[in-house]
């Protein structure tokens, strides 16, 4: 009897000791979670839009209410709001974040560059006073300056459009991602979702640097099927880079042809298998729509 009560004992103790040692594993890995989720809520913001300035924006060509760029500048305002909540959750000492508005290609119009100069904030080259300054009055500097950016390419007809597909080939990384791991890099991309510069036209097989209306009608990937056709044949766009493992991307304002509402879906594929390609892991896409429900999906993704 009494071995028997001392190997009883002896088991005992040894699962006393194994669950203990899981409680203390369960833990340290709820405690690294919560480290690591404090860590990437901590993290500066890093913001950079990039803005379509194509003939999207023509409200007489694509009227809607509110006008499409009137959207654009709701949604940047969107982003101020959060940019200067998170300088009051930091202070001012450890506000260091950025934000700015970029074109792809640069704008030939000399003023309009100038006017977007104006609207890049970095917080980690100013002393105290300056950021007070800023965040007093940055609601002010974003919608005077989009507004005159805004009316100004409207007013001359000057649509410069967007190749956004060869600002990933080249100037992602430059313009876009603060290698500073303290950075949280998010790049908000405001177009209707299609993909077309002049200037890059290019094809490789069923791979391009395009996606317009007239190349989805061509290829025929408005009937049933397809999706199967689009990856049996492996369609996308052509790509050369997989390292944006540290950039989280917002598409916003993708706004499908009237009568060829499936293109959301095929715009939609071939941007998240392009992304998924270059190696992002968070990204979102979503339809031009009404300012406040915009403001709940940025807000959801930023947080």
């Amino acid at each position: 009897m009494r071995k028997i009560n001392f190997s009883i004992l002896s088991i005992i103790t040894l699962l006393f000791i194994l669950l203990n040692s899981c409680n203390k594993d369960e833990a340290k890995n709820d405690e690294a979670n919560t480290s690591s989720d404090s860590a990437r809520k901590n993290k500066q913001l890093n913001i950079t839009f990039l803005l379509d300035l194509s003939d999207r924006i023509e409200p007489t060509k694509y009227p809607d209410n509110p006008e499409h760029y009137q959207k654009d500048i709701a949604i940047m305002q969107e982003f101020v709001e959060l940019f200067k909540k998170d300088m009051e959750k930091k202070g001012g000492y450890g506000a260091k974040g950025k934000m700015k508005v970029i074109f792809s290609p640069t704008p030939n119009d000399t003023e309009i560059n100038m006017i977007a100069s104006k609207l890049n904030i970095d917080l980690s080259k100013m002393d105290n006073k300056q950021k007070k300054i800023v965040f007093d009055n940055l609601n002010k500097i974003y919608t005077d300056n989009l507004n005159q950016i805004y009316s100004k390419t409207i007013q001359s007809k000057n649509y410069i459009g967007s190749d956004i597909w060869r600002f990933f080939k080249n100037d992602v990384k430059d313009y876009a991602i603060d290698d500073n791991k303290s950075y949280k890099n998010v790049l908000v991309i405001i177009t209707d979702g299609y993909i077309y510069y002049k200037d890059s036209n290019s094809r490789q097989g069923n791979r391009t640097t395009y996606l317009t209306p007239e190349f989805i009608t061509s290829e025929n990937l408005r009937y049933e099927k397809w999706r199967d056709k689009f990856s049996s044949q492996d369609y996308g766009f052509i790509n050369y880079r997989k390292d944006l493992n540290n950039l989280e991307i917002l598409v916003l304002e993708i706004n499908p042809v009237q009568n060829n509402l499936k293109d959301e879906d095929i715009i939609k594929t071939y941007l998240s298998k392009w992304f998924k390609e270059m190696g992002v892991k968070k990204f979102e896409l979503y339809n031009s729509d009404l300012p406040d429900k915009t403001k709940t999906r940025i807000e959801k993704f930023i947080n």
